[in-house]
C-alpha cells in the first residue's frame, strides 16, 4: 500500500527541485523514454528508504551540482507509490532485478550504466556523487 502523500511529498521535492521531471504513470514513462533516445538520460528510482534520504538523493544533487557533465534529462518514479509507472520504467532494464533506491542511465536509449541499492546504501552521499559524476563524464558528450 502507498504511502500518505503528504509523507512523501519532501522526499519527491528533494529530486525535482534537483530538475528531475517526476513521472506518475505508464503514459509519462514512454514519453519521457522516447525523448532518452538522444542525449543522455538518469533514471532515480526514489524510495521512503533510509538509503535513499541519507545517500541517493544528496549524492545525486551533489553529482548534478558538481560534476563537470550532466545528462540532458533527470527522470524520477517512486518505487511503493506510483507502482505502475516504476513497473514500467523497470519495463527499459528487463535484465536487472528490481533495485530500490537505484539508478539508470541511458546513452541515446540504450542503459550503459546502473547503480543498484546495494552499490548505495552503507556509502555516503559524497562517494556515490563521484560514481556517477564518472559516469556522467564516461557517457557525456
Amino acid at each position: 500500500m502507498p504511502y500518505s502523500p503528504m509523507l512523501v511529498k519532501p522526499m519527491r521535492e528533494e529530486l525535482t527541485e534537483a530538475g528531475f521531471t517526476e513521472l506518475l504513470d505508464p503514459d509519462a514513462v514512454d514519453a519521457a523514454m522516447e525523448k532518452a533516445k538522444k542525449g543522455l538520460t538518469l533514471v532515480a528510482i526514489n524510495s521512503v528508504t533510509g538509503c535513499a534520504a541519507g545517500m541517493a538523493r544528496p549524492g545525486v544533487r551533489i553529482a548534478l551540482e558538481e560534476a563537470a557533465k550532466r545528462p540532458d534529462q533527470l527522470l524520477t518514479v517512486f518505487d511503493e507509490q506510483d507502482i505502475e509507472a516504476t513497473a514500467r520504467m523497470r519495463s527499459y532494464f528487463p535484465d536487472i532485478p528490481p533495485s530500490n533506491p537505484s539508478f539508470a542511465l541511458f546513452k541515446d536509449g540504450e542503459l550503459v550504466a546502473f547503480i543498484p541499492r546495494h552499490r548505495i546504501e552503507g556509502r555516503d552521499a559524497r562517494a556515490l556523487a563521484a560514481d556517477l559524476a564518472a559516469s556522467f563524464e564516461e557517457y557525456g558528450d
